[in-house]
């Protein structure tokens, strides 16, 4: 069965046709399989077994002030400060709360307050993302989240504690190791010599893992490349993989051939290794 799944970017795709009714309308699979293009030389797939994707905590912290005009700065309680302070506190998470043995990132992608540069306004909008590897690790970030904004809150003297709102959530994504060997052995044998790679985790984040966790069935997630593959081993040469644009950024677009081929390929070797056993 072909899913064609909408809404990954915002979590709410995979849900959303849970919640329709999927696990009931359709047959239980033996297998759930999945691939996602991403930053790797075109012709290339990246695999492992176990943990392949983080997950993922999107939330809002709405924090407030008492706005003034900016001649009177005695007269205000600046969101804009506060608001400036949390987001510097919260850079000391990862550095200073998680274990080096771990993994989180904490980022702030969307700082929002006032609109006059005159005006000290009442509020100040922190939008901000957690990955995590761990549950433990996870909820100790999010505890720390929650902890630092309260207190540079009270520490600004704010009339009210910050409203903290989750946006999304993803869980993160785990390969059956058994269903993950066959389907290796299938792409060893069916690509080129040296296209096939086992990878390490990736914080990035994908609710494809509701499928196999809800069907309570094997599931396996890979990765295909869509760069160029001269541009890719030319920035390696020169160091500079780093500089290439990776998914989300404006300038990444796959090239066509053999991106195509081998996303197609990759799927039909894939579902005719449980087809044909």
């Amino acid at each position: 069965m072909a899913v064609f799944q909408p809404g990954e970017e915002t979590a709410q795709g995979a849900k959303a046709m849970i919640d329709d009714g999927m696990f009931k309308r359709f047959p239980k699979p033996d297998v759930v399989l999945g691939q996602h293009v991403m930053s790797l030389p075109s012709g290339n797939i990246d695999w492992r077994a176990g943990i392949v994707t983080s997950s993922a905590d999107s939330l809002q912290i709405r924090m407030f002030g008492r706005g003034t005009h900016g001649s009177m700065p005695e007269s205000s309680i600046d969101p804009v400060v506060m608001a400036a302070a949390t987001v510097m506190r919260l850079q000391t998470i990862v550095s200073r709360e998680v274990a080096p043995t771990d993994s989180a990132v904490v980022t702030i992608g969307s700082l929002q307050a006032g609109t006059k540069e005159n005006i000290l306004p009442d509020e100040a909008l922190i939008k901000l993302n957690v990955r995590t590897f761990d549950e433990g690790v996870r909820k100790r970030v999010l505890a720390a989240i929650e902890r630092i904004a309260k207190a540079e809150a009270a520490a600004s003297g704010a009339p009210k504690p910050p409203e903290i709102t989750p946006l999304d959530q993803y869980s993160s994504v785990r390969n059956d190791a058994n269903a993950t060997k066959k389907l290796v052995d299938a792409f060893l044998e069916n690509f080129p010599a040296g296209s096939i790679e086992q990878t390490k985790p990736t914080m990035a984040s994908e609710d494809f893992g509701c499928f196999g966790a809800g069907w309570d069935v094997p599931a396996v997630y890979w990765f295909f490349g869509g760069d160029d593959p001269a541009l890719c081993a030319k920035a390696k040469i020169e160091g500079k993989l780093s500089s290439l644009p990776t998914n989300h950024n404006p300038a990444f677009a796959p090239i066509i051939h053999p991106t195509l081929e081998t996303g197609v390929k990759a799927l039909v070797v894939a579902a005719n290794a449980w087809l044909a056993s």
